[in-house]
């Protein structure tokens, strides 16, 4: 991933909060035929390892765990896409000023290595299983519960599907969010942004945040 130093972001905390925040990646793997991706959702360990350890399934049907199964030393990346946001020249006091300006895009990803293990346990996928429902459910007013469906009908389920464990390797975070712009360009931004925070939920916080807008 392209990283200019100004948008590069290192902190584990804040790559891990987005993994939960938005934890459903691109798995992209080696194939024979070229590149193979599927979007799944991902549940975080953080505390495993020195980088966290991401725990997923897919589909037994889903050919992509054999390839993964068939390669076990080859490394995967995972993309995780976080609030993102076109940005309109109209909102750049350069604009008025100059007029040299251009569109752009700004986006909070992270991008994750590691090494797949295939897990084909029954427990580790009855407990993935309950652990990915009760991060999505647990805040809901009346969550809903794996245990709540009648077990046998969850057994099948189970069989039809295969686990992934990965140990990350490396994670990179890049949050652009107009910090390249002048202090007036990124003020206009962050309203631009606040004026239309249905097409783009959250980024507006973060050019200020990122931007150090607080109180402008």
């Amino acid at each position: 991933m392209y990283e200019p130093p100004q948008f590069r972001e290192t902190r584990p905390e804040i790559l891990h909060g987005l993994i939960r925040t938005h934890p459903l990646g691109l798995l992209v793997s080696n194939g024979p035929e070229g590149p193979v991706a599927n979007a799944i959702p991902f549940l975080l360990d953080a505390d495993v390892g020195p980088n966290g350890r991401l725990r997923a399934h897919l589909a037994r049907a889903n050919p992509q765990w054999r390839l993964l199964a068939d390669n076990p030393a080859s490394p995967v990346l995972i993309v995780f896409q976080g609030s993102d946001a076109y940005v309109t020249p109209s909102w750049y006091e350069t604009k008025r000023e100059t007029g040299k300006v251009v569109p752009t895009w700004n986006y909070a990803i992270v991008q994750v290595r590691g090494i797949v293990k295939v897990m084909d346990d029954q427990d580790w996928l009855a407990q993935q299983i309950a652990d990915l429902t009760a991060s999505q459910e647990g805040a809901r007013a009346a969550p809903w519960a794996v245990t709540d469906a009648p077990a046998p009908f969850i057994q099948s389920q189970i069989k039809g599907i295969i686990g992934l464990e990965i140990e990350i390797s490396e994670i990179h975070g890049k949050w652009k969010v107009s910090q390249n712009r002048p202090v007036a360009d990124r003020v206009g931004v962050a309203q631009g942004l606040e004026s239309e925070d249905h097409q783009s939920p959250g980024m507006a916080g973060l050019v200020r945040s990122y931007g150090g807008l607080e109180g402008n």
